[in-house]
């Protein structure tokens, strides 16, 4: 029996020095020479839903209730949890042991449709401010939170998490066809600053599991 094969949107051209084969994607732990400044990390891989539902506080995820207002989110546990208007909320497994959902046809997975891009380390705002028009450094907003709007002009899911341990955080979700395109865009963004690809671990180890 062949076991299926999944592939990331994303294509880097660092050479990947550790990888994984996990539910039937191949995740680059680590790149060569990726260095601890600025890096891009695809999480693609990563499970992600879409929930839809007439009434939202019904469902507990990961042990916690979906957030009342659009925008805001919850990070528990490694998985992330956004309300994006009053119907919708976004679900990440970021993570940790994956959450435990309900058989709910509300819920969709939408891990093969989609990119999932990690900014970690210095200079994110700066990059971000470079592609997008969205106000990623207004120090009244509380992280985490949700932004939703165009980034390198394709419609994208925005969540800054704010700092992590030593770095800072901001996640990039669009559909998987803008994939290798968004991620060009990025690297270019970022080349003042040095921003390097680097593998799963770079991201993961950030969180306090």
């Amino acid at each position: 029996m062949n076991m299926l094969q999944r592939q990331s949107p994303v294509r880097f051209s660092a050479r990947p020095v550790k990888t994984e084969v996990r539910d039937g994607w191949t995740v680059v732990l680590e790149y060569a020479a990726q260095g601890d400044g600025l890096h891009l990390i695809d999480l693609s891989h990563r499970a992600k839903w879409d929930l839809q539902d007439g009434d939202l506080s019904r469902f507990d995820i990961a042990g916690t209730p979906i957030p009342s207002a659009p925008n805001t989110c919850t990070l528990k546990n490694g998985t992330a949890v956004c309300r994006r208007n009053r119907t919708q909320a976004l679900i990440w497994h970021l993570a940790g042991d994956p959450p435990e959902l309900p058989e709910d046809p509300a819920l969709t997975d939408v891990t093969e449709a989609s990119l999932l891009a990690a900014l970690t380390g210095p200079n994110i705002y700066d990059v971000m401010e470079k592609i997008c028009s969205l106000d990623l450094k207004d120090p009244a907003k509380t992280t985490p939170r949700l932004i939703q709007g165009p980034a390198l002009h394709v419609p994208c899911l925005i969540m800054d998490l704010g700092r992590m341990g030593d770095r800072d955080v901001v996640l990039i979700a669009c559909s998987r066809g803008y994939g290798r395109d968004m991620t060009e865009g990025l690297l270019h963004a970022g080349a003042e600053w040095n921003m390097a690809p680097a593998g799963e671990t770079a991201f993961t180890r950030l969180f306090d599991i």
